[in-house]
């Protein structure tokens, strides 16, 4: 039997320091002052500009709720948030059903350049969002590439100037969405995919599944984790997409596609009512916070 020094126990014995509870808490406590300075701290400024009228300058006057209250009937704001969950069929829901087809193709599929194609579907999420809104504003101009397309197929009742034109200037900017998340989804897709053991196809394809029931009967349940994950990185982009409006229509024509981030930027610069615009910028992260905790709620219920 072994004997150990009690000196030699002493020296690997872990010091009160490592073994105090609160040792975990000073790890993350830099990024945390990182964090709480850069995003917690400006969250709750916000909320106190929200309990006043204040145009950003000179001397301001507290309302209490009365800002939030006004929200409750002012159109703007209301077509606004309408906008703001039509894009998220555009953000979160058609990338997600796209990107499900393409993953299990990719997953499935042998076919040669496939490292090639995964790169050009993913490349819109590294190209600078000026950029993106720069160039599908020329190809949705009136005399841009998509409308003499339509003309050259004989389609000339559809061409239009999509982003000027009410009814089609939101599901323009939409599918901008859906082209750039389309991209990010499938990969977070394709990876939960890869985990997924080969010996379950085998044996699905050896009962007569086929590529169908195999979708529905491996591969969907195995990736529940990755689509909450992306549903709720989509939303968030959603929700708080900004630039794209902002480059592409400014919001226009009229309301049609004012979302509740752009509404912040035109109250406090624009309208100068910075509690206006605090309130509907707190309004909006609950929003993101209730959605997000919905969807992953479902996701641990699903799973």
């Amino acid at each position: 039997m072994t004997r150990h020094h009690p000196s030699a126990v002493a020296r690997h014995r872990p010091s009160a320091v490592v073994r105090s509870r609160a040792t975990p808490y000073l790890f993350i406590l830099p990024a945390f002052v990182v964090y709480a300075a850069f995003s917690l701290y400006p969250l709750v400024r916000a909320a106190q500009f929200s309990l006043f009228e204040w145009p950003g300058f000179g001397p301001s006057t507290f309302v209490g709720l009365q800002n939030y209250v006004d929200l409750a009937s002012d159109a703007a704001f209301l077509a606004a948030i309408g906008n703001a969950l039509v894009l998220i069929v555009f953000y979160a829901v058609l990338p997600l059903v796209i990107g499900l087809v393409l993953a299990a193709i990719f997953r499935r599929g042998q076919v040669r350049g496939m490292g090639f194609f995964r790169s050009v579907i993913f490349l819109p999420q590294v190209i600078a969002l000026v950029v993106v809104a720069v160039a599908w504003r020329n190809i949705y101009a009136p005399g841009g590439p998509l409308n003499e397309a339509l003309r050259a197929v004989g389609l000339d009742g559809l061409a239009r100037g999509w982003l000027g034109d009410p009814g089609a200037a939101l599901p323009a900017v939409g599918f901008i969405g859906t082209w750039l998340e389309m991209g990010l989804v499938m990969l977070l897709l394709l990876a939960g995919m890869s985990r997924i053991p080969d010996d379950l196809f085998e044996a699905a394809r050896l009962d007569g599944a086929g590529p169908v029931r195999e979708f529905f009967a491996i591969t969907l349940p195995s990736v529940r984790g990755e689509i909450v994950v992306a549903l709720v990185l989509t939303i968030i982009a959603a929700l708080k997409t900004f630039d794209l409006v902002y480059l592409t229509t400014s919001g226009g024509p009229g309301n049609a596609t004012t979302v509740p981030s752009y509404e912040v930027y035109f109250r406090a610069f624009q309208l100068r009512e910075v509690g206006s615009a605090s309130a509907v910028a707190i309004v909006l992260t609950l929003l993101v916070f209730a959605i997000n905790v919905g969807v992953t709620r479902i996701g641990e219920r699903a799973s």
